[in-house]
């Protein structure tokens, strides 16, 4: 259901913005054809909108050699909480509402049926008239003193007014709309109505579509050699008959504007550079609805790099052997810690706390020791995916990070004291005041550990937790 709702929001608002621009900047231009173009390209566009993603921004893998080097970890994988943007938060709120999909729905049989009549109107002329064929054209010739139109290749005419004069003009007129497949451009946009009737620029397009139909047979008409005056009396003369909408009709409510078309200057070419008015909006809403920033973090487990890198102590310092160990990255995770890595000339790898530099713990503003690593590390009641899912679970994306577009990692610190209880809990480094508030008060919640243990004493262990904030 979501996903059915945010295609009709974000194609309707595609359909709103280009519309606009179209009415705005392009409608009184006489480049009939390209802005036929960029009609019908407002409308592909509006359909694929919603099914188009492009990450904009992809982290490299990060793997968390600290994690690995040794089963006991002090920094933990990130918990990745997903929220919603403004665009997120208005599909959810219209799917959970029953009075709004009901309301939806009896409109979208409503103008199905419509729709459905509508075509049903075409084919029963078709169906009850004689019909005759030149060529790929084929003639309905109807007894109603019907104005004539056009649908797919047919044209419906009133045989006895082959006597008329304008009756060569009239024709030509509906012969430009089978040539140039103004049908489909009408079935196309009759079908998306059905999808957005609820949406009142979709009939303004369906309008504008129509009216750029018209001027284009017009012209196609005048280009053959008809006198412009004459054309417009024709115009003037004709009388308002009665036509289905999905057709293609030569009398319509446009007359007054076809005429001014007709008698128009026309538009400079420099009146081409509002067409990218519209280039602007469609790159606008691909950058809100289609781009994606999240970050993907990958981490390999303890057991498939345990094998590989062993670990030393010298001069208070842990050492990690092995050919793998990746500083930049190592330090980069660790900084959030205050954890230090490097290397000697010899090319070892030492790690060490920037607190206490020639031990491997540090102290608290109390001179409590605090391990970074100890025999027996602390343990959370269902291990470290009970603690992942704990944290999943009770972190709430906060509503003003969301509507603000707010994202991004907090790393929060804290201390497993002796008593298995977290304390002086901390932001490592943060994102913005309130996503981190949050991450800070989950963190606080956490129930009672099993206290790590140093030489058969139970001791304090200070923990390192990314908490992820993403956006879909």
């Amino acid at each position: 259901m979501n996903s059915a709702v945010n295609f009709l929001v974000e194609s309707g608002v595609s359909l709103a913005l280009l519309s606009l621009i179209y009415i705005l900047f392009l409608r009184k231009e006489t480049f009939f054809r390209l802005n036929r173009f960029f009609l019908l390209v407002s409308v592909a566009f509006s359909v694929l909108l919603p099914f188009l993603h492009f990450r904009v921004y992809e982290g490299q893998p990060i793997l968390l050699a600290e994690v690995t080097v040794t089963p006991y970890k002090n920094l933990l994988e990130a918990v990745t909480i997903y929220g919603q943007d403004f665009s997120g938060t208005v599909v959810n709120t219209i799917s959970s509402s029953r009075l709004i999909i009901f309301g939806y729905l009896l409109g979208l049989l409503f103008f199905t049926l419509r729709l459905g009549l509508k075509l049903a109107q075409v084919f029963a002329l078709i169906r009850r008239n004689p019909v005759q064929a030149s060529g790929r054209i084929k003639f309905v010739l109807l007894e109603k003193e019907m104005s004539p139109f056009s649908f797919l290749n047919y044209v419906f005419i009133n045989p006895h007014r082959r006597e008329d004069n304008d009756y060569k003009e009239v024709l030509a007129h509906e012969m430009e709309h089978i040539r140039q497949g103004h049908t489909f451009d009408v079935l196309i946009l009759e079908v998306l109505t059905v999808l957005q009737w609820f949406n009142p620029f979709m009939w303004i397009l369906k309008k504008v579509i129509r009216e750029n139909h018209e001027f284009l047979a017009d012209r196609a008409v005048l280009s053959s050699g008809v006198n412009a005056g004459r054309y417009k009396q024709l115009l003037l003369n004709q009388v308002l008959g009665l036509q289905p909408e999905v057709a293609n009709h030569f009398n319509s409510s446009l007359i007054k504007k076809r005429i001014k078309m007709i008698s128009g200057i026309k538009s400079s070419k420099l009146a081409n550079i509002k067409y990218l008015a519209g280039a602007i909006s469609i790159v606008a809403l691909v950058t809100v609805f289609a781009c994606e920033n999240k970050e993907t973090i990958e981490v390999e487990s303890a057991a498939e790099k345990a094998a590989s890198l062993q670990i030393s102590v010298e001069d208070g310092k842990i050492k990690l052997l092995g050919d793998d160990v990746d500083i930049k990255k190592v330090e980069d995770i660790l900084s959030a810690g205050n954890i230090r890595v490097s290397k000697d000339s010899l090319g070892n790898t030492y790690m060490w706390s920037e607190e206490a530099p020639n031990s491997i713990y540090a102290r608290n503003e109390e001179l409590d020791q605090v391990f970074l690593i100890v025999e027996d590390m602390p343990v959370f009641p269902g291990g470290e995916n009970g603690l992942r899912k704990y944290i999943a679970n009770s972190v709430k994306y906060p509503v003003l990070a969301q509507e603000n577009g707010i994202q991004g990692k907090v790393y929060v610190t804290f201390v497993v004291g002796k008593d298995g209880f977290v304390k002086n809990a901390r932001i490592a480094r943060g994102v913005d005041p309130v996503l981190d508030k949050e991450a800070l008060r989950v963190v606080n919640t956490l129930p009672q550990w099993k206290p790590g243990i140093q030489r058969g004493e139970p001791v304090n262990v200070s923990y390192t937790v990314p908490i992820n904030f993403v956006l879909q």
